[in-house]
This record gives structure tokens, C-alpha cells and sequence, in this order.
């Protein structure tokens, strides 16, 4: 199992296991993830190659003669990775076999140069996730020699020795890596499990289509669906296939990812359906500097005062009806909120008295970035606040009064709400154990991108 998360390593970085679309996100794996794989996935496939050998029968005396062969090690200098147009992968590895022959008098020291050929070809599999399999491979092996220092046999042996070898690591080798990549689709299956958003929200990944591959980098469409209390979340209008521009992004980064408009109006949807942007603000009764008490309200509104001339507490009950709309243009990202606020104080029998309410329109600005797997936000007010009064049951109410109450009291707490919601974050699709890094975040007009590193994570 070692050995096939080792490949998994290997070739899981060759797949773009991050995109989504229709909702959706098309995420490009350019040629320098192929020089990340290739330094990091040495490793890994030096364990894979280790294999075991069986005996060696000689024929060449009167009895035959078992002998038992030994890899020690294996070590990869050189490993070489490119995609192949409409196809998959090509890998060129270049390794070096060392064993030991355990032969009477003394064991024997060989080395054994191997070049390893493989395509490794991706398709779509019937449960809707990136599938590999190999249909080709190919073992070219060196001369056999004993180093320098090492005790030494006779050409005979040598060639026996070198002809029993190759015989079994022609089969061998390819079967490994064969069964290695059948672990590492069972890794893949990882990508369309449920992913938490919230405490009763989901969000679930499959591959929409055959992933398209050209000499310079490997691409696929991800659907992505969100779930509310197992139900799926549905844009009220028909979402259109995501393309992502051949410029977008930074050149020559391992991974872009781009995140359409749907995905976010996905997500924005899932909150006010959810009701997780709603929130109750309080104060505390006897604060100097707070209005959220008939005494302190009633200064800005006289009837407050009248109808309570007791301190009671006064609570901002804020409910967003109206789906929040995210914006994307270049290099800007904002969010506009309407929520309606009604303005109630506890009445002396500790029942609700609605004081007046309010409609609200507040845009924002909005950064996003991305920590490990996951997209993350983090909004400002961008602007004045529009308020208005929808009803009152304290009389007029003088709007600069009213502006007092929304700058002092409610910006901070949607801020400090809003902004938990968005830190919590939503999990771009990933397997396990992957990451992304070094992420960098733009925005275009219309869709995101993010321009990423990657690192797999034992």
C-alpha cells in the first residue's frame, strides 16, 4: 500500500484534481507541475521498482544450484515527464539497479542500468473522477557489471546472472507500476467525496467530461454541486459552460485554477438559504459608549425615550431575504448585501416591541485567497451605507440619527460576522493530501483565477 501512495504522488500531481464547472472552475496543470513531479516523484518510484526476484537455478554443474537474488536498492538520477496531445502522459525514468547475489564462497555485487518507458493515458471513469492506466510500457536494460572493488565472477556467470534478471524485470517492472496505478484511482476516488462548508452544507466534485491534454499542460472541467441538508443548491437561472482564457493566471505556474461567476453565486446562495448571514446584534445594558439601550436610543429619538423611560436592552434583529450579489471585474471583487433590520426593545413583561425597521444596502469590497485547500475571503465596506426606514412605531425618525445607529453599532458586527463566515472558507477540489501554495488570487471580469503551487502532504 506504501508503494501506492508513492506513485500516487507520482502521478496525482499530474492530473488537474482542481476544478469545478457549470457551477464550475477549469483548472490548467502547465509544464512546470511536470518538472515538480519529476523532482519530488524520484523517491516514490525508486520504492515502486524495488521488486523481489526469485532464485536463480544453475544448470551448469552436475546439480542444480539455487541462488538467491537481491535488489538493495534502487536509484533514479533522472526522471522525465511530458504530456502527450489527446492522451496522457509519457515517462522517461533512467535507474540504477544494485544486488547482491548470494553465491558460494562470497556474495556478488552487480549493477544493472534500466531505462523505463510509460504512457500513462487519463480518462473520464464511470463514477465521475480522473482514471489512469498505463498502456504502454517498456523496459531497456544496460550491460551488468560488478563495481569496482567488488569481488569478481566469470563471463558465464555474469551473463546468466544478467539474462535471469532482464527475464524477470521485463514482466516485472511494468506489472508494479500497472498495479500502482490502479492504488492511485482509488486516491482519485477522494475527489468527488462531500467536502463540509458550513455545519449542515456540502460541496461535491465530479469530472464533467474527458479531460482535454496538448503538449503544454492537462485541463478538465469539474462539476461542483452544493448541498443544504442533503438538498442541492440551484441557481434560479440556466448557468453556461466556464472557459478559462489561455492568459489568465501567471505564466508558467504550476496550477491555474479558474472559478467562474456561477460558482460564486452558488456559494452566496447556499448562505442566505442556509441563513447564515442573518445574526441577532445585542449590547451590554449598562455600556456608556453603546445604543443598544432604550436610554441611549432614546437620545437620537425622543419617543423611545417616552415610551421607556427604563433602560431596557434594545436588540438589532438582521435578516437577509434578497440573495447577496458578488461582482467580479478586473482586479476588483464585491459583494453587496441587503438585509432588513428591525429595531425591537425587551418591554417590561420581557416580550419583543419592534421600535421601527430599516432596509440596508451595503456593498463591500472583497479579498479572496486561498490557504491550503480551501478559498477564503475577507470584506471591507466599500461607500456609505444606504439606509431608509421601512416602518416605525416611534414617530419620525431623522435618517442622520439613524446613520449613527448603522455606523457605530451594525458595520463592525456584520464585519466581524461576515468575515468568520468567509474565513471559515469553501473547499476547492482536491484529494487527500494534496495543497495548494504560494497561491496568488486575480480577478477578471467575470470569473477568478488562482495561480498556485502545489504540494502533496504524507
Amino acid at each position: 500500500m506504501t508503494r501506492a501512495w508513492g506513485l500516487g504522488l507520482l502521478l496525482a500531481l499530474l492530473l488537474p484534481l482542481v476544478g469545478t464547472s457549470m457551477p464550475g472552475t477549469v483548472v490548467r496543470l502547465n509544464k512546470a507541475a511536470l518538472s515538480y513531479v519529476s523532482e519530488i516523484g524520484k523517491a516514490p518510484l525508486q520504492r515502486a521498482l524495488q521488486v523481489t526476484l526469485p532464485y536463480l537455478l544453475d544448470q551448469s554443474g552436475e546439480t542444480l544450484q539455487p541462488t538467491r537474488i537481491q535488489i538493495m536498492n534502487v536509484h533514479v538520477p533522472r526522471l522525465r515527464l511530458n504530456f502527450v496531445a489527446d492522451f496522457g502522459v509519457h515517462l522517461l525514468a533512467a535507474a540504477n539497479f544494485n544486488f547482491k547475489v548470494f553465491r558460494v564462497p562470497e556474495p556478488l555485487e552487480l549493477m544493472l542500468p534500466v531505462v523505463l518507458l510509460a504512457d500513462a493515458h487519463v480518462a473520464q471513469g464511470p463514477i465521475q473522477t480522473p482514471v489512469v492506466s498505463i498502456s504502454a510500457c517498456y523496459s531497456l536494460f544496460g550491460n551488468a557489471r560488478v563495481p569496482a572493488g567488488s569481488n569478481s565472477t566469470s563471463p558465464a556467470l555474469l551473463v546468466l546472472l544478467q539474462k535471469h534478471i532482464k527475464a524477470v524485470l521485463s514482466n516485472k517492472l511494468c506489472l508494479s507500476v500497472s498495479n500502482l496505478v490502479q492504488g492511485l484511482n482509488v486516491h482519485l476516488g477522494t475527489l468527488i467525496g462531500l467536502k463540509p462548508v458550513g455545519p449542515e452544507s456540502q460541496i461535491r466534485y465530479s469530472l464533467v467530461n474527458v479531460p482535454t491534454i496538448t503538449n503544454d499542460y492537462i485541463s478538465l472541467d469539474i462539476n461542483a454541486v452544493l448541498f443544504l441538508l442533503g438538498k442541492p443548491i440551484v441557481l434560479p437561472v440556466d448557468t453556461t459552460p466556464f472557459a478559462l482564457p489561455h492568459h489568465a493566471g501567471t505564466q508558467g505556474t504550476v496550477a491555474t485554477v479558474g472559478l467562474s461567476q456561477d460558482l460564486f453565486d452558488s456559494a452566496l446562495l447556499l448562505l442566505q438559504k442556509a441563513g447564515a448571514l442573518n445574526l441577532d446584534i445585542t449590547g451590554q445594558l449598562n455600556s456608556d459608549d453603546n445604543l443598544l439601550n432604550t436610554s441611549a436610543l432614546g437620545r437620537l429619538i425622543p419617543e423611545v425615550a417616552r415610551q421607556f423611560p427604563k433602560p431596557m436592552p434594545v436588540v438589532l434583529k438582521v435578516r437577509l431575504g434578497a440573495t447577496p450579489v458578488a461582482t467580479l471585474h478586473t482586479k476588483n471583487a464585491t459583494l453587496q448585501l441587503q438585509p432588513f433590520i428591525e429595531v425591537l426593545a425587551v418591554a417590561s413583561n420581557s416580550a419583543f416591541q419592534s421600535l421601527f425597521s430599516l432596509d440596508v444596502v451595503v456593498n463591500l469590497n472583497l479579498q479572496l485567497s486561498v490557504y491550503k485547500v480551501k478559498l477564503q475571503g475577507t470584506a471591507s465596506v466599500l461607500g456609505d451605507v444606504q439606509v431608509t426606514v421601512a416602518s416605525s412605531n416611534v414617530g419620525t425618525i431623522d435618517m442622520d440619527q439613524v446613520h449613527t445607529l448603522i455606523g457605530t453599532v451594525f458595520e463592525k458586527s456584520l464585519l466581524d460576522h461576515l468575515n468568520a463566515l468567509l474565513g471559515i472558507g469553501i473547499a476547492l477540489p482536491n484529494v487527500v493530501n494534496l495543497h495548494y501554495t504560494s497561491a496568488k488570487v486575480f480577478v477578471y471580469e467575470g470569473y477568478a483565477v488562482v495561480s498556485s503551487g502545489l504540494s502533496y502532504q504524507h
